[in-house]
Parts: structure tokens; sequence; C-alpha cells
């Protein structure tokens, strides 16, 4: 039957060179209809023959559900890690008076080394971040901060991925969910140093970090609902490291917020920290003698925070312009035993235990503009009350009477993307009793490699 091909192919061939009569046109038709009716019942044929092959193929038996768990996935393998790897580079300028390392006045020093805020060119903490996925249940990272060649894990934790019902766990060393700035990492603050609220509260650095397991619950509700609770070692300030079992802090939140309108969002939250101490450390100023004096607390410290936050940005889009708004309060209670010693004999409190008790609050407010996608001002008012410290050398030669210290910052920064950013800061600082401090910070923080999504 093929070999009629070459016969249609001449036939064709001398169609183009006379015309064909109308019996030889039709016996063309005829043969080309043939020959298409040969090839659909081929195609036919062949069709079937795979429908058949497939039917008859035998499907391999799915592996038992034990071992589809214990299987190692593509993520598992060494040639699969691809964690997300990222440096934060911050180098600041300060120019400010020598504060002699005194801490703010009205308050216990948090360590015994003062406020060691350094003057002139400094480098920042150098963060390296490693996050992934262990797998499809589990999420880890680790932060690790170089400070003039000295290296400290900032965090180390893994998160659960699955539990579902809006609940989550986190198990290892992280920053607490308590308050709205304490998870941020510096990088990510509005202005170059921590409120005087959280310096006060946790030390210079402005965070406070538990080594302890924090499990969140996160309501299938429109509005924004979450609870969180933690347990923990305590051993960074306001408790120490008591080398015991069981745990040595506590804390509870709860965070509320969603939107008003297409162009404004807002959050509202509330926290509890619990925390013990034993022969926490602090250095007193002894302003008549000119002698430093070894203060030690033993007891309960209890710490409540409240926060808000609103954001306003066009139509939701924060790109080109926005305005955001923070403010949060802290009250905090002690409760214990103050035990002063030095070695040298003019310490006014050399040998001295008597009973403590103190309640000092403090707050702070503060908008940030962002007027073009590259240039934001700001501005910063904070204030603390120290309140009456009752303690046995209640003196002002320790410093820790009723004092109210506070703070004015204005800062102005630029980016030339969301990794890149330089910030100019002034500021009139007046948290050391006697002294106003007039500072200025030129600031740079540089973000390489994958950079995660900043919370709200």
């Amino acid at each position: 039957m093929f070999k009629k091909l070459p016969l249609v192919a001449l036939l064709a061939a001398s169609c183009g060179a006379q015309a064909a009569s109308p019996d030889e046109l039709a016996q063309i038709r005829a043969q080309i209809a043939e020959m298409k009716q040969v090839y659909e019942q081929r195609i036919a044929a062949l069709e079937q023959r795979l429908a058949d092959s497939e039917a008859k193929a035998v499907v391999p038996a799915a592996p038992p559900l034990a071992d589809v768990k214990n299987a190692p996935s593509a993520a598992s393998t060494a040639n699969g890690f691809n964690p997300e790897v990222s440096l934060i580079l911050q180098g600041q300028y300060l120019n400010a008076k020598d504060n002699g390392g005194r801490g703010i006045s009205g308050f216990l020093p948090v360590g015994v080394d003062g406020n060691t805020r350094s003057r002139g060119f400094t480098l920042d903490a150098t963060e390296l971040v490693l996050a992934a996925n262990v797998d499809p249940y589990w999420r880890g990272q680790a932060i690790v901060a170089m400070v003039d060649g000295t290296a400290s894990v900032e965090e180390a934790w893994f998160q659960s991925l699955g539990l579902g019902n809006g609940l989550g766990l986190k198990i290892g060393r992280f920053r607490s969910g308590i308050g709205y700035l304490n998870e941020q990492h510096p990088h990510l603050w509005d202005f170059a140093d921590a409120p005087l609220m959280y310096q006060t509260m946790f030390g210079s650095e402005g965070s406070y970090g538990q080594d302890g397991v924090q499990a969140k619950w996160l309501a299938p509700t429109d509005l924004f609902i979450e609870l969180g609770a933690e347990v923990g070692r305590g051993a960074n300030f306001p408790g120490s490291d008591r080398n015991k079992n069981g745990n040595g802090a506590s804390a509870l939140f709860a965070h509320i917020g969603g939107e008003a309108g297409p162009a404004n969002e807002w959050r509202a939250g509330l926290s509890l920290l619990r925390s013990s101490a034993q022969a926490r450390a602090s250095l007193l100023n002894d302003a008549v003698n000119g002698v430093d004096a070894l203060a030690s607390f033993s007891g309960d410290s209890q710490t409540l925070i409240a926060d808000f936050v609103w954001k306003w940005a066009p139509k939701g889009n924060p790109k080109y312009q926005n305005f955001k708004f923070q403010t949060e309060a802290f009250q905090r209670r002690e409760k214990g035993e103050l035990a002063c010693a030095d070695s040298s004999l003019a310490s006014s409190c050399n040998g001295v235990v008597d009973a403590y008790r103190s309640r000092q609050s403090g707050w702070y407010a503060q908008g940030v503009y962002q007027f073009t996608p590259n240039w934001r001002a700001g501005l910063r008012y904070e204030q603390l009350s120290s309140g009456t410290p009752s303690w046995g050398l209640n003196t002002a030669a320790f410093a820790v009477d009723a004092y109210k210290p506070q703070k004015t910052s204005a800062m102005i920064d630029y980016r030339w993307s969301e990794f890149s950013r330089v910030r100019l800061q002034v500021a009139q600082d007046q948290s050391i009793r006697g002294l106003t401090d007039h500072q200025l910070t030129l600031q740079y923080i540089m973000s390489l490699g994958a950079h995660g999504a900043h919370k709200f």
C-alpha cells in the first residue's frame, strides 16, 4: 500500500506541469483519502497497545509509613543542606562627655562595669546568622556576635513548624517575647542606642535573653491575638545564675492587634517577667569618699511592661511613605537583701547588710517618619522614675535615692536599600545626676546575605 506514495508524488508533480482531467483529479483525491484512512487505523492500533501495556504494568507497593518518616529527605542530606547565611556589620562614632563609668542615677547598675559605651570610633557587634529548616517539623537558627576578638552565642534555638492549632514552641537560647523592642536586634532599632528604659531593665545591650522554653498560641480570629509563656534559667539581669535545678525566671505575655482602615495598623501588649537573684553584683559609686563599693542583691524581681505600636502608610503601602509611633512603659518591684562591701575601709558601706525594697518605673515614646523611599527622621523622649528605694544606706553618696533620669534624641538616616543604612543622631542625655551630656552619634549598618522578614 505504501508503494503508492511515489506514484502519488509523481502525479502531483505532473499536475504542476500540465492540467489534469476531471477523472485524474478524482483518482488523486481517492488515493489521498485511502492513505488517510490507513494511517488513522495504524495510529489507533498503537494507542490501544500503549493503553493495554500501561494497564498490565505492576505498580510497586507504597513503603510502610515508618519507612517514609525515617527516609532521608533532600534537605537532610549533606548536599541538600543550604542554610540562610547573613552577616551584620555595624559601627559608629560617638562624641560625648566622659561619664566616669557611672550608670543611670537612682538605679542599681547592671553589673559592675557601669556605663561602658565607648567614645570615638568603635566597631559594634558583628553578627553571623545561620538559619534553615531542619526538616518539615523544625526550624533552627544561631546568631554569633563578635566583638574585638571575642565571640559569644547570642541566640541558638529551634522552633516547631507543624504543631497546628496556632501552637508554636521554641527551645534553646532566644530573645524573650516580652515587650515590643526586646525581640529586635540592634540593627533593626530606629535609633542608635536602646532606650533608657531597656538599659535599666536589661543592661546596655537593651534586651533580655533566655535559656529555656517558649510556647506561643495564635488565636484563629481576624483580630491578631497572641499569648505566650516562657520558663528559663534566668541567669541574666535582673536575675542571676544561681547554679540550681529548676527555672530561675518565668514570663507571660499577650499581644493584640489589627487594622484600622486600609492605611493603619496597630498592636498592643502586656508582659510580666519574674526572676530571682542570688548575690547579683552592682558597683556603687561613693561620691562622698571617692571610692566604689561592691553591692550584691539577693531576692525577687518582678517587671511589668506595657507596649503600643501604631503604623500608618498611604493605602497600606509603606515603600514610599510611612510613619511609626511606638511607646513602652515599665514598672519593676524588687524585694530582698542588699549587701555592700569593699576592701577599702574608706567605703561608707563596708560590711553592711540590710533589707532592700524598691518600686521603679519609666517609659519612652518615639515617632519615625519616612518621607521618601530613602530618608527617615525620628524623635524620641524618655524618662525614668527611681522612686525612693528602702535601704539602710539610702544616702546621696551612693546615688540610689529618688531621681528622674531623662533623655531626648533626634535622628535622621539614609538607606540605599533595605540592606545598607547610615544614621546621624543627636541627644541630650540627663540620665546621670549633675551631668547634661550633649551627644552626637554617626552610625552605619550593613547587612550581607539572606535577610529574614522583620517582625511587626
